[in-house]
């Protein structure tokens, strides 16, 4: 993936409003490549600074949480803490 479409994802990962997760498929349709769902969650793999580019508001089609570097138990928690906000 080049490096300015990993930008581009990551300012697109930070536009995703608290308390309200995309599907992968969202994502990658927000990117302007809605068929490029394998792209789209690469960008959230390669995502360093999760905390501060939070890819952990993308979820998979069918709502269940998906991989995270730092494991779903953070990612679940971090999407509680969004939603309770």
């Amino acid at each position: 993936m080049a490096r300015r479409s990993q930008h581009d994802g990551w300012s697109a990962l930070r536009g995703i409003e608290p308390g309200h997760p995309l599907a992968y498929a969202e994502f990658a349709a927000v990117l302007g490549r809605p068929s490029a769902v394998r792209a789209a969650a690469s960008i959230c793999a390669r995502n360093a600074p999760a905390l501060f580019v939070p890819c952990h508001r993308v979820l998979r089609g069918d709502g269940s949480l998906g991989g995270f570097a730092w494991g779903t138990g953070v990612k679940r928690s971090l999407l509680a803490r969004e939603a309770a906000a």
